[in-house]
């Protein structure tokens, strides 16, 4: 009886080799091994991640995927590992792998979500949007960027270099800026732009010189892009020739968005240029030249700003003339009075991005942060209202603006308790 059990023992065992034999012949087998693993936790990495060196790219796809679909902080290293392979579509899920961890839910939406390969050639579609960043609070590991930084410089693919690019500003990862900088000499349009976009992300002004030569380019997307980034960088080198730009070009979104950059660069030289451009036919001009006269602060500005105030019947216009008439001292908040405008557009699906920025830049100012904090227990006050403002606290409080997000935080909604708790989060990480 012994001596059969032994028998069966010893053949299940040459059974077991067999088949692991024959899994390691056949692709197809080792495949599924990966897709089998992929299932359990974590502890399932370390025997998943041989397969990021296969021969077969099938099973390199599938490890990659299993590791970034397992997404905890052991999946870190081998996604960094799987950028070095030289398939785009790897590198693209390894890139969005990485993305998730510190953004759940972003592979979801990220390039490789749209992946179709068809023999050898892979077809997918970049999503529009692309305003998403990591909270200030969010420490990405110093090796996670240098990797996407290296896939950005010089990537399988465009579509990697793009991807990759898009990463980088999604976690604000100004140590790839010199990679970011290289991806700009690219010939290819996506590329150039993901990179503009995740330069504006970043924000380092030391960027801005680097975005220059770009000011004139042929593509309008990208023109368009560069002049944002130069508008938002602060490059005062450029001035002149974004004043070219708005009295040349023939396009107008190249037009409102030069104007727009020299409104993030207020000097008196500019003074003329706001104040004709406030009464121009193109509501984006108009809104443009607004902005302007909000940063450059001159007092004298605030009669011939509540005029154009009373008469402008467009709503983009409208909320930078508020933008505006709150940076010239009119920082009361009644009913009829600028700044609660600025707060009831938090309401407005369509504005309430716009209004939030101009919120976010007014409450750098102490005065107008305190004249906010009441709204925020108004009983009238709404959801939208309370956490538009926990963000602009977030940014542009100080530690004054801890104790109103407090009480925030204990809010009957628990959207606005977890976005003040949030709030509260960055704004913490960001005080000395």
């Amino acid at each position: 009886m012994f001596r059969s059990r032994s028998r069966w023992l010893i053949a299940g065992s040459l059974l077991a080799a067999g088949l692991s034999l024959y899994a390691q012949d056949d692709p197809k087998q080792r495949a599924k091994i990966v897709r089998e693993l992929s299932k359990g936790a974590s502890d399932s990495i370390p025997k998943i991640e041989p397969y990021l060196t296969d021969p077969v790219l099938d099973v390199r796809i599938e490890a990659v995927k299993a590791i970034a679909d397992i997404g905890t902080q052991r999946s870190l290293d081998p996604l960094i590992k799987a950028l070095n392979d030289n398939d785009a579509e790897i590198q693209i899920r390894a890139s969005d792998g990485l993305v998730n961890f510190y953004l759940p839910g972003y592979a979801r939406s990220g390039l490789g979500a749209s992946f179709r390969r068809l023999g050898t050639s892979i077809k997918s579609k970049f999503t529009d949007t692309n305003d998403q960043v990591i909270d200030a609070y969010i420490q990405v590991r110093p090796e996670v960027v240098r990797a996407l930084g290296r896939v950005a410089r010089g990537g399988a693919s465009m579509d990697a270099r793009a991807n990759a690019a898009r990463a980088i500003g999604i976690l604000r990862g100004r140590e790839a800026i010199p990679d970011l900088a290289e991806a700009l000499r690219s010939k290819d349009s996506q590329v150039i732009y993901e990179s503009l976009i995740a330069i504006q992300k970043i924000r380092d002004p030391a960027a801005g010189p680097r975005v220059a030569f770009l000011l004139r380019d042929l593509d309008e997307k990208v023109q368009i892009a560069a002049i944002e980034t130069t508008g938002l960088l602060a490059n005062r080198g450029a001035i002149n020739d974004l004043r070219d730009i708005l009295d040349r070009s023939k396009k107008m979104g190249v037009k409102r968005a030069a104007l727009t950059a020299l409104a993030q660069m207020p000097d008196p030289q500019l003074h003329g240029i706001y104040l004709a451009r406030l009464s121009d036919k193109d509501e984006g001009l108009r809104e443009a030249a607004a902005e302007g006269i909000a940063r450059l602060k001159n007092p004298d500005d605030l009669p011939k700003t509540e005029s154009a105030f009373s008469l402008e019947k467009k709503t983009g216009p409208r909320l930078s003339l508020s933008f505006a008439l709150v940076s010239l001292g009119k920082r009361d908040i009644g009913e009829l009075e600028p700044l609660r405008y600025l707060v009831n557009s938090l309401n407005s699906a369509a504005y309430r991005g716009v209004s939030r920025a101009y919120l976010t830049e007014l409450a750098r100012d102490p005065e107008t942060r305190r004249a906010l904090y009441p709204v925020l227990t108004e009983s009238t006050a709404t959801k939208e209202e309370k956490t538009g403002l926990a963000q602009v606290l977030s940014v542009s409080g100080d530690r004054e603006s801890i104790a109103p997000l407090e009480i925030l935080t204990k809010d009957s909604s628990s959207e606005v308790s977890e976005e003040a708790t949030r709030a509260l989060r960055n704004l913490r990480a960001r005080l000395p």
